[in-house]
């Protein structure tokens, strides 16, 4: 059974989409959404530095365009990848990847709502100077105690080994003076805010607004969200974990488990992939993954496919 993955912000590089725009059709449909959201992603996805791309309301909109784009390259319409995929589901923003990608919206909605998404958070991050640090090591029932005692809350559990712990500029300083026992490491993270906590609530009420004009439709491929790991059948309902998550933590952790229940034996990650990958090994051990870097890999995803999805998949068109 193929699981597909959408990887989260702080996945993204300088230049990672311009292999991508040699493809027919890409850069046309990047201009698309680059002018229904007024961002240039052609670019923010080639020519800009880690400083531009680091940006919240830049890094958002990017990579879930990055993941619509490569995913596409497989599976061209909604039902190959109904046909093909077992589950599908996002980290953290590649979550509205993971909502277009099985139908719950359009694309073009995904971008607009992910660009308001990037917006609010990148306003609500500038209220307080507050940041994110991922903890590698350590047993969960320690970590998150220790966590909790400092005030920060532990915004990404992620399985194998590492939980990201959000909180104030002051908090994670003296995270990283008093890390807990077990800690191998404490590694700032290059993201605006402190995401998944209470510091976004803001951008709750702002989404709230945003996603009362939509329609959403029920999910063609099992949906697996980040609040808590379920398989989510309604459309109105994935919305509305889509605004929750964004002031809550992600358990990632509790997707993987979920993938292991439904008989995950390989898993793609979208591009630009690595992170999930990097995961799914520590903590799917037995699963073959393959992360999409560039269009390189696309022969070897197709190969993959074949094997554990039980078809051929052609080049998009």
């Amino acid at each position: 059974m193929l699981v597909l993955v959408a990887p989260g912000q702080g996945a993204q590089t300088p230049g990672f989409l311009t292999p991508w725009l040699d493809l027919p059709g890409v850069e046309d449909r990047l201009r698309e959404w680059s002018a229904a959201i007024d961002l240039d992603l052609v670019h923010y996805g080639t020519a800009a530095d880690a400083d531009e791309i680091r940006d919240t309301a830049v890094a958002q909109p990017l990579l879930v365009a990055s993941a619509l784009l490569s995913a596409g390259q497989l599976f061209p319409t909604a039902g190959d990848l109904s046909r093909l995929v077992g589950a599908v589901a996002g980290h953290s923003v590649g979550e509205l990847a993971a909502a277009a990608l099985t139908g719950v919206l359009s694309e073009e909605e995904a971008m607009r709502l992910v660009r308001k998404r990037g917006l609010a958070m990148a306003e609500a991050a500038a209220v307080t100077e507050t940041g994110m640090s991922a903890l590698l090591g350590g047993e969960q029932d320690v970590v998150l105690p220790h966590l909790e005692k400092l005030g920060l809350t532990p915004a990404n559990v992620n399985g194998a080994g590492q939980i990201v712990a959000a909180g104030t500029a002051e908090q994670l300083a003296a995270l990283a003076e008093d890390k807990p026992e077990g800690t191998r490491r404490v590694v700032p993270l290059k993201v605006a805010g402190a995401f998944h906590t209470h510091h976004m609530a803001p951008a709750v009420s702002v989404l709230e607004s945003a996603v009362a004009e939509l329609t959403p439709a029920a999910p063609h491929t099992r949906y697996v969200s980040n609040k808590d790991g379920a398989v989510v059948a309604g459309g109105p309902e994935v919305v509305a974990r889509l605004v929750g998550q964004v002031a809550n933590p992600v358990r990632w952790d509790l997707c993987m488990e979920t993938f292991k229940e439904l008989g995950v034996t390989a898993m793609i990650e979208a591009a630009p992939g690595g992170t999930l990958v990097g995961l799914a090994k520590r903590a799917l051990p037995g699963v073959t993954t393959l992360a999409l870097k560039t269009p390189e890999d696309l022969d070897a995803a197709r190969a993959l496919i074949a094997e554990h999805a039980g078809a051929e998949v052609t080049p998009a068109e």
